[in-house]
Order: structure tokens, then sequence, then C-alpha cells
């Protein structure tokens, strides 16, 4: 189908820089053996605008010349490849253009806002009820998350930075003990890890990611509600300020270039 065809002519060069680029989750890969998470984690580890989306050359997948084929080498029928490219789409990461195959999708304004306005009421709910359920050996849970996100900050692994950030948080939405909530999370974990990864691109924002944290954890200590919720908002706040700042940037750059 013309539709989802994918294509991606690159020349050995280009797929040597590639190998480089994607950073693959070997183990994540190997127990989420199915194309879904073959195609999410191959998209979530290249998230340059307009790039072509490549996939996870291990599996021996050189190119994508269409989902049969994908199907065929991953061993998979095409459902889930097909599956996996709509559930991307659907989520705003990535694009499907006519002749030119899926491209990972722009960051817009719109989307960053919309995406922050729910996590920001999520994570506000979240601290809200870790204070009334969290554990001590949770809170000795987060701070451990904390203490070891801090050593992935001095070094370069974005990728390694933002999951420890990723765990961070996770801690707290698990202390909450609401399943439920947990999985309305889950649902825009995606989407949330782009902008993360965005925002921790920024060197001189994120040094100051590690007192934010430690700050959440005072109030947590605490069981100050409205102090908990007034950090986290902030934290939130400030990973939307610095994106927008630097989409505006990018934006004025472009505009420039094609005068």
């Amino acid at each position: 189908h013309q539709g989802t065809m994918l294509y991606a002519c690159v020349s050995k060069k280009e797929e040597r820089m590639n190998r480089r680029r994607i950073l693959l989750l070997s183990l994540a890969v190997l127990i989420l053996a199915a194309a879904g998470a073959l195609v999410f984690y191959a998209v979530r580890q290249v998230d340059t605008p307009g790039e072509k989306v490549q996939p996870l050359l291990e599996y021996g997948v050189e190119f994508w010349d269409s989902p049969q084929l994908v199907a065929e080498k991953l061993g998979v029928s095409r459902t889930p490849v097909r599956e996996a490219i709509r559930k991307l789409e659907l989520e705003g990461l990535v694009l499907m253009m006519p002749r030119r195959g899926a491209e990972v999708a722009k960051i817009s304004e719109k989307n960053l806002r919309d995406v922050l306005e729910v996590r920001r009421g999520l994570e506000e709910l979240s601290m809200e009820l870790a204070i009334l359920r969290m554990e001590d050996e949770k809170l000795a849970e987060l701070e451990e998350a904390n203490v070891s996100f801090e050593k992935k900050l001095s070094g370069m692994d974005l990728t390694a930075i933002a999951e420890a950030d990723e765990r961070f948080h996770m801690v707290i939405y698990e202390a909450t003990g609401n399943e439920r909530l947990v999985q309305v999370i889950n649902n825009i974990k995606d989407q949330m890890y782009r902008y993360r990864l965005e925002y921790i691109k920024d060197k001189e924002k994120r040094k100051g990611l590690f007192a934010e944290h430690q700050q959440i954890i005072e109030t947590l200590k605490a069981k100050d509600v409205p102090r908990a919720k007034q950090a986290i908002k902030e934290h939130i706040d400030n990973q939307e300020a610095t994106i927008m700042v630097n989409l505006r940037e990018e934006a004025a750059h472009e505009k420039k270039g094609k005068r």
C-alpha cells in the first residue's frame, strides 16, 4: 500500500552514522520482542524532526521497504507493524508522508502545552496521594533514585539521564498506590519522554534538576501538600518554558535561513 510504504535511501556512510545515533535498549528489546515495541524504540531513540524513521539493525531490518518486509524479518505478522506505526502517528510522534514514508514529527508549541497541562495535573495529584500513602521504604527508594539521577547528570548520555529522571517520577507514581493513576500516566509516558529528552538537551537548565528533585523530596518528607504541589508545578513549568524558548529560537533560525 502506497500510504504505508517506508523508504530509507541512505548511503553506507549515513548507515554507519545511523548505527551510532540509534541508542539501542537491548534488554528492553529482548523483553518486549514484539513489532510494536521494536518500532517504538526505533523512533524513540531518533528524535530529530524530519529524519527518516530507522529500524533496529540488530534484527536484520537494514531498510524498511514496507511493513510486510519488516514483519517478515522480525518474524511477526504485518498487523502489529501497522498498528505500531498507527499508534506512533496518533501520538504525534511520527508523520506518514506521501511517497516519503514515516518521519519523526516536529514538536509543536500546542502539542507541548497540551501534554504538559495533562502531566501537570497528574503530577500534582500524585504528590497529594503520595504524601498520604508513601511508606518509608518508598521514600528511601526515591532518594536513591535522585542520587542515581545526579550521577547520570555528570555524563553525556542523554538517554540515560532521561530514563533516570523518568524513574525518579515513577517512584512517586507508584507510591500513590493508585493503579489507575499509574495506568493513565503510562498512556502518555511516551509523549512525556520526548519532551523530557528535549529539555535535558539544554546543559545549563538540566544542572538545576537535581535540586528541584531534592525540593520535591523535602516536601514529601514534610507532608506539606500545598508546597509539594507547588514544587512539582514549578518543576514542569520550567520544562515547558525552556522548551518553548528553544522551539521559538529554532523557528526564528529556520525562518532566517529561508530568506
